[in-house]
């Protein structure tokens, strides 16, 4: 059976008194002296326990090849958009040029 009381602002405030964020602990990577939480590894050098886990330099490595195959594959995409564009421009500008040409031509 629950009981419906109202709670007074005092009780309330005592049960909430827990609810603070506290801040967490953190030590120095015995590799690279990067704070770190204990009982984890490092996430600058990939080390725990002075043992390397992780290989974070080669993933870094891996993930900036992608990131770079990414930049030139949309730089091409916008390339051939801009090409495409260029050319429809290079058409009407030659459309222009020879009523332009035409023009002179009558005036002569």
């Amino acid at each position: 059976m629950v009981i419906r009381m109202r709670h007074t602002r005092s009780h309330t405030k005592n049960r909430r008194s827990h609810h603070a964020l506290k801040q967490p602990a953190l030590s120095k990577c015995q590799d690279c002296d990067a704070l770190t939480r204990p009982h984890h590894m490092c996430l600058e050098c990939g080390f725990y326990k002075g043992r390397q886990v992780l290989d974070i330099e080669a993933q870094k490595a891996k993930r900036e090849a992608r990131m770079q195959a990414k930049r030139e594959r949309i730089s091409a995409e916008a390339g051939t958009e801009q090409a495409e564009a260029d050319a429809a421009t290079q058409g009407t500008e030659t459309t222009t040029e020879a009523v332009a040409t035409a023009d002179e031509k009558k005036e002569a």
